[in-house]
């Protein structure tokens, strides 16, 4: 690449083409040596994107610029690497809840608000990347501080720490329900022992697998754990697909009412797919596919951390992911609603334990599954750790000990937290109604209102995200107030069905 006179050369930052040419006039940020011109003034942020905002306004122009290039370390992530550590961030136990969802919303509807809530995230992240460049940090709650002060950055640091508990917690409820059935189908006569008792296997599969990745320092080494692990949670939409063809329908008349609860009849509308469906359950249709959709924590430090990087780069890795994500999920949901119909149950794996007690490829699925949500938790909660960082610490140095304190801690509450949890789908629906809404929505599209200077509020791209914030609010609340209600009415029938008896 020919260098132009009076302009530095790009590959010193790390800067692409496309961000290096155009010189952003909210540049006050900054003070450095030559602006875009080659003249003497302000450097526009994105060529400072990484450096400490908050130190940036006290240093002179060359201090600076020294500063930058002392502490300025570009990504080692790859491409492809990247690809599968936000597709194993994406993916998770959101996939097991989209048959139900499915169930309880119709093909049609479900499809349509499958397409809707990708499309929305995909935009979520673009706001995201754009902000991040403009504002001049690649740290959520940084943006956070210079949009909105200390609100902004506890608002941002609450929801990533919501969010990736609630996503950590849903994985590990898996391991520990679905871990004793693995455990049961190999040791005869097993039942009551300590080694099928799901709260210990919590514990110790945390302790032996998930702490010694979690204590990595950075998120780039576990793109190879990253792409086992989408390669497990592939082979679980291929089995599937093929019990689809496998299990009969309708189901036998135990199974089915053991399911639902309910007697239902054995007629051809069982086995009728519905395409448009309302019913109490709806209301956690959008909760449940936001929660499967959340990785907006990890964009900012896997940005970060890719080679080469740049926001077109990024953007890149997460179209690549979000559709690769988006046909799993679609897989996933159509041929274990096929299979089941109304009779699917919140966690897909569990409906299949109805049917096969000890069934050889589902067993094989469990463990790929099991492998799949033990792997995504340490990149779960690297976004977590970096939150409580940036709150606590966010002026000095790393430290180990501090490092491996947070991830011990956090780890011990997800595990009191899965012990007592009721069941997947509140996690499900409240964390996919609060946290996911605040993460996809609210947050990115306020960081980008405020931040963004050189669009006027009149713009196309400011009502978009104007509209978008709206969105965030309607569906954030819209939702929980129909959860919350959905919750007393259960309440109210339980205790009527207690009196009863």
């Amino acid at each position: 690449m020919s260098k132009t006179p009076g302009q530095p050369e790009m590959s010193r930052f790390n800067i692409s083409p496309d961000e290096d040419s155009s010189c952003s006039s909210n540049s006050n940020d900054y003070q450095g040596y030559q602006d875009c011109t080659g003249k003497k003034g302000p450097i526009g942020s994105s060529q400072y994107a990484d450096m400490d905002a908050e130190n940036q306004n006290f240093l002179p122009h060359y201090a600076a610029k020294k500063k930058y290039e002392e502490e300025y370390h570009p990504g080692t992530a790859s491409f492809g690497m990247s690809v599968f550590n936000l597709g194993n961030a994406i993916m998770g136990s959101g996939i097991l809840g989209l048959s139900y969802a499915m169930a309880n919303t119709g093909i049609a509807l479900f499809v349509i608000l499958l397409v809707a809530v990708s499309i929305f995230s995909l935009y979520s992240v673009h706001l995201l990347l754009k902000t991040a460049n403009e504002g001049g940090s690649l740290v959520y709650e940084q943006l956070g501080y210079k949009a909105f002060g200390m609100p902004g950055k506890l608002a941002a640091s609450c929801s990533i720490t919501m969010q990736n508990i609630g996503a950590m917690s849903s994985y590990l409820y898996i391991v520990k329900y679905e871990l004793p059935i693995v455990i049961k189908a190999f040791v005869e006569n097993s039942d009551g022992m300590w080694y099928t008792n799901g709260d210990y296997l919590v514990m110790l599969v945390s302790l032996i697998i998930i702490l010694p990745l979690s204590l990595l320092k950075n998120l780039g080494y576990l793109g190879y754990t990253s792409g086992f692990s989408l390669l497990c949670m592939v082979f679980f939409v291929i089995v599937v697909i093929y019990k689809t063809f496998q299990i009969p329908c309708p189901l036998p008349n135990d199974i089915i009412n053991m399911t639902l609860n309910h007697t239902v009849a054995h007629n051809s509308s069982v086995c009728t797919p519905k395409y448009f469906v309302f019913n109490s359950q709806t209301v956690y249709a959008v909760p449940i596919l936001t929660f499967a959709f959340v990785c907006h924590p990890a964009i900012l430090p896997m940005y970060e951390e890719l080679k080469d990087r740049s926001r077109k780069k990024m953007q890149g890795v997460a179209n690549v992911s979000f559709l690769a994500m988006f046909i799993m999920y679609l897989l996933a949901a159509l041929f274990g609603y096929l299979t089941f119909n109304d009779a699917v149950e919140s966690e897909l794996l569990h409906t299949y334990s109805k049917v096969y007690k000890f069934d050889v490829v589902l067993l094989i699925v469990r463990l790929a599954v099991l492998t799949a949500v033990t792997l995504t938790v340490p990149v779960v909660l690297f976004p977590i750790r970096t939150s409580v960082n940036q709150l606590l610490c966010a002026s000095k140095e790393f430290s180990w000990i501090r490092h491996t304190i947070i991830t011990v801690i956090l780890l011990a509450c997800v595990n009191v937290l899965v012990i007592f949890v009721p069941t997947i789908r509140d996690i499900f629906g409240f964390i996919g109604a609060s946290a996911a809404a605040m993460l996809i929505f609210i947050l990115p599209s306020a960081f980008y209102i405020k931040l963004v200077k050189k669009e006027p509020m009149m713009s196309v791209q400011k009502i978009g995200a104007c509209v978008f914030l709206a969105s965030g609010f309607l569906v954030m609340f819209g939702s929980m107030t129909l959860i919350v209600l959905d919750w007393i009415h259960n309440a109210g029938a339980s205790e009527a069905h207690g009196d009863g008896h």
